[in-house]
């Protein structure tokens, strides 16, 4: 893929645009991520939890008081000739409806992974299965704890051969810009394999 583009007058260069998604379960992380990383003021659809019964399950997030109800948005420039544009997505079931528009023209997604709830992350990434939609596992390691290696996440989601997984802190702008960076690398890495078996 060429990421350089002219403007019309043959000029200054233009740099690509590419759509990242941000997924993942409820509290795992993903406005967290979008803000500590975009270098523009994320924007941010957060609401107070209602409290009602049964409507979010907050084991292992109990002091979660917000949720986002439609998406995060932020901004990363990867090089001068590269930016890239965060969607990040409602963790709720009940907000499930907005990720076929979220999703439509993304280069691929984050899926963001906590040890402590790790079934939490699987309607995730069964989405992006479905729709051979390229995809990394980060596994934000909360308050530097790290109980797993990516080698057993990996098996425990049961994820094809070479899906990478990461493990990173998501308050950490350097960490979740390199997570950024491998997805945009295994993406890259997927369409030059597929072209040669061509």
């Amino acid at each position: 893929m060429d990421s350089v583009r002219s403007d019309r007058n043959g000029g200054s260069r233009i740099p690509v645009a590419l759509k990242i998604l941000i997924a993942g379960g409820f509290g795992v992380g993903k406005t967290t991520m979008v803000g500590s990383v975009s270098e523009i003021r994320p924007l941010q659809t957060e609401e107070i939890l209602t409290g009602a019964e049964g409507a979010d399950d907050l084991s292992g997030v109990e002091g979660k008081t917000t949720t986002t109800v439609t998406m995060d948005f932020g901004r990363i420039t990867i090089t001068e000739d590269l930016q890239l544009y965060l969607f990040g997505t409602p963790g709720q079931d009940r907000f499930w409806f907005l990720w076929d528009e979220l999703s439509q023209g993304a280069l691929g997604a984050v899926v963001l992974a906590d040890t402590r709830r790790l079934a939490d992350c699987f309607p995730s990434i069964d989405y992006f299965e479905q729709r051979g939609t390229p995809f990394v596992v980060a596994v934000n390691c909360f308050d530097t704890e790290q109980r797993f290696g990516p080698e057993a996440v990996a098996r425990a989601l049961d994820l094809d051969p070479g899906v990478p997984v990461v493990l990173f802190d998501a308050r950490d702008q350097v960490a979740a810009r390199n997570v950024l960076i491998e997805l945009v690398e295994y993406v890259a890495r997927r369409q030059y394999a597929a072209a040669g078996s061509r």
